[in-house]
């Protein structure tokens, strides 16, 4: 089809599907969706998906396959067909939950809030603003308690943070020095850098926060890195709290160690209030305490740079 050939051609599709959530037992079937939309072969894997339908039916790894499809589409801003692939994956998948809970296996909820997720950007880049929102709020109502929750106000915030009060941090555990409060730093600038341990692209940004904290400090510069605990360690084993702090602690110490003394709370509820499925997010605050960005991902130097020399002025 003439649209997968096109929508080939967007880098920001290679970076997309060259990404994303690892799984420690992928379907077969997802993987090869993926690889042949990385490759152009949008149509074939089309065909793959309509094959296995017909074998084996609508299985979760059929949702998170087709979930795939509409994120194609939206990464090429081809928008009428991932709101088709996006509408499917959520009728489907909420069909499914008359079955069973949406976190009983991980690729259903994979499948919900990408389907969520593309739905709203649609909404969004075709004017329609106040729906977007009112379709996540809509959707964080019935799962805001499940596994696609701090998705789902990632999605939301990215459509209604920016010029509102700054959300509280929790703080009564933390790493480093003790977390200041975030009224308390009225009139200085802010950046909020949350990261995770297993994260490889926020050790990366780590000499970027550095240079910015170094060249901001004079001006009133604050940084606070907000992590949480996710239950495992190195390699992935399981851990429990106290063995998973050490070992942030042994990471902070590798990894950060131009930023040891950066506050850093540790808290699964910020991550939840900011949205932060996608490590590192970053959110920078203007004097008054107002988001003046909420980036989820990394960002480059210039680029984070501007943001903050905005939020001085």
């Amino acid at each position: 089809m003439r649209i997968w050939a096109e929508i080939s051609r967007s880098p920001v599709l290679a970076l997309l599907l060259g990404g994303g959530m690892c799984l420690s037992a992928r379907a077969d079937l997802v993987d090869d969706v993926r690889t042949q939309l990385a490759r152009g072969a949008g149509s074939s894997a089309e065909a793959e998906l309509a094959s296995y339908k017909s074998r084996l039916g609508v299985t979760p790894e059929y949702l998170e396959a087709l979930s795939w499809m509409a994120r194609a589409a939206a990464a090429s801003q081809h928008w009428d067909t991932a709101v088709s692939y996006a509408t499917d994956t959520r009728t489907l998948a909420e069909q499914r939950l008359s079955k069973g809970k949406l976190d009983a296996e991980p690729h259903l909820p994979i499948a919900l809030g990408a389907a969520y997720e593309v739905l709203a950007q649609a909404m969004a880049e075709k004017g329609q603003h106040e729906a977007a929102v009112r379709l996540l709020r809509s959707a964080l109502a019935r799962y805001g308690t499940t596994s696609i929750g701090p998705r789902l106000q990632k999605n939301l915030n990215l459509l209604s943070l920016v010029g509102h009060a700054a959300p509280a941090l929790q703080a009564a555990q933390y790493l480093g020095p003790k977390p200041p409060t975030l009224s308390s730093l009225k009139g200085s600038p802010v950046l909020l850098f949350f990261w995770a341990h297993w994260c490889g692209d926020c050790k990366a940004e780590v000499p970027v926060i550095t240079r910015l904290r170094q060249e901001f400090a004079p001006q009133g510069l604050v940084v606070i890195g907000p992590t949480q605990l996710y239950g495992y360690a190195a390699q992935g084993n399981d851990a429990p709290p106290a063995q998973e702090r050490a070992y942030i602690e042994s990471v902070r110490n590798r990894y950060y160690s131009s930023l040891l003394d950066m506050p850093v709370p540790l808290s699964k509820q910020n991550f939840n209030v900011y949205g932060a499925s996608t490590t590192p997010t970053l959110v920078v605050l203007n004097r008054a305490g107002t988001v003046a960005m909420f980036h989820p991902g990394a960002i480059p130097y210039q680029e984070l740079r501007s943001a903050i020399e905005k939020a001085m002025q």
